[in-house]
């Protein structure tokens, strides 16, 4: 802790010798992450498939690089205009006062980053706190040890360790991070990591903001085109082999199609992913372990498994993605966070069901819906809870940078991308410049209302009403 201690004291006091960085400073420092990735593609997509033992590169390219690049620009395109003073409305009692807030730097942000997307999950808040004007200090997964390291040592051949440092180490280590008194720590991760963290920078009344998951729903109305129903999900749900926090997590339809359905869902997963070298594998053994053990729950329990693909490849892939159904309301793979290519089906009655299935559980940190019937999407929009949606698709709502994103209760609190971002790592400061009328003393601030008391506060009470 005393390495710690001393490393936040530092970047602390070059916060503080430069509070209000300049917007020329701050794109500068922008342009220094997306040179760093654009200069190192290759190499981080090789460390990346060193950690995950198959992820396709083209993959990485689209999750993590494009992404990136993304943020950078539509940073670049917007932040003179976020740092800009807003003029808030003044009551008329005020006379010519002024009313503005001005975003302000918070001093020095944690950031605890995930493996599944160890490189976009890093560095997309960490271009929001330098947006913003704040220091930004790393600490990335232990669990894809290869490219968190790469990362460091690229981080550190950019950037100044008082600009944007970071720290490798195990979960030990981790703990030892959340406890630092940051001015604001945000986390990307599950929700039993995440309650470890908030307890942590309790401890020094840290603001957090933390990213989490949960069992994110995929409706099919009886109005939806189940081909194309199916290729969207088998898409969001095996991109990184289901390692995605937003990735759909079970499936909610009406029992006369979803016999139909899984057909759909073979096709298209035999469309998009039969070739071994584009289904990403499980990022370590554990990974793999915990898949396997949810599979065996629920066929204990009862449930059928349905094979995605018909295995053209005879063992090259470490796990075939499967779907499962007549799962048993107690399996474990309904209540907790798959993060892999196995996809639950569960059948309702209606709308009407499918919308208390939702609201009898966590609230997800994402909801897809698929279909042409405005009212049961309305319906769905209104009476349920979640982080965001995609209409007709999935995952997508998550590339649109202008759009926030982040969770609600269990998945999540807070939420960055775009000018979402910005303002999470910054102070909204309220600022009054008082004035009198016309330039003069008259009616000015709180004159009016000084004592001695007398008739003329009775009347401005009056006015006030």
């Amino acid at each position: 802790m005393n390495r710690f201690s001393i490393q936040l004291d530092e970047m602390k006091a070059a916060y503080a010798a430069e509070p209000n960085p300049s917007l020329e400073v701050r794109l500068e420092r922008i342009g220094k992450i997306e040179k760093m990735i654009e200069l190192n593609e290759e190499k981080i997509c090789k460390v990346l498939m060193a950690d995950f033992g198959v992820r396709h590169s083209i993959e990485t390219r689209l999750a993590e690089f494009q992404m990136i690049y993304q943020a950078c620009k539509y940073t670049r395109k917007h932040l003179k205009e976020w740092m800009k003073p807003s003029p808030m409305e003044t009551p008329f009692t005020m006379g010519a006062s002024l009313a503005w807030t001005q975003a302000q730097s918070l001093g020095v942000v944690g950031i605890l980053s995930p493996w599944n997307y160890p490189v976009q999950l890093a560095l997309i808040p960490a271009i929001a706190a330098l947006s913003a004007g704040n220091r930004v200090w790393l600490k990335p997964s232990e669990r894809c040890s290869r490219t968190s390291g790469f990362l460091a040592s690229l981080i550190q051949e950019y950037f100044h360790p008082s600009e944007f440092c970071v720290s490798t180490g195990d979960a030990e280590l981790a703990e030892q991070f959340s406890a630092l008194p940051f001015d604001h720590l945000f986390f990307t991760g599950g929700e039993a990591i995440g309650k470890r963290v908030m307890r942590a920078a309790a401890e020094n009344l840290t603001p957090v903001t933390l990213e989490l998951g949960g069992k994110s729903p995929a409706i099919i109305d009886p109005s939806a085109k189940l081909k194309d129903a199916a290729a969207s999900i088998i898409y969001g749900k095996l991109l990184n082999s289901g390692q995605t926090c937003i990735a759909p997590d079970y499936v909610l339809i009406e029992q006369n199609q979803r016999d139909n359905f899984i057909e759909e869902l073979q096709a298209a997963a035999q469309a998009q992913f039969s070739h071994p070298d584009e289904l990403t594998g499980p990022i370590d053994d554990r990974q793999l372990q915990y898949w396997q053990s949810l599979i065996s729950d629920a066929t204990d329990r009862g449930a059928k498994v349905i094979p995605l693909l018909n295995n053209p490849a005879a063992g090259a892939r470490r796990f075939e993605p499967v779907v499962l159904i007549d799962v048993p309301g107690d399996a474990r793979i309904l209540h907790e966070e798959i993060f892999g290519p196995l996809l639950p089906i569960v059948t309702v009655a209606d709308n009407g069901a499918a919308i208390r299935y939702i609201n009898s559980r966590p609230h997800p940190l994402a909801l897809y819906w698929f279909g042409k019937n405005k009212k049961n999407l309305q319906a769905i929009l209104e009476q349920t809870h979640s982080g965001g949606v995609t209409i007709n698709d999935t995952l997508l709502h998550i590339t649109v940078e202008s759009l926030p994103f982040g969770g609600v209760g269990t998945s999540g609190m807070g939420a960055y991308h775009g000018k979402s971002g910005f303002d999470t790592f910054s102070h909204q400061k309220p600022i009054l410049e008082v004035r009198g009328f016309l330039g003069t003393g008259l009616f000015k601030g709180s004159k009016p209302a000084r004592p001695p008391y007398g008739k003329g506060i009775e009347r401005l009470l009056r006015l006030l009403k």
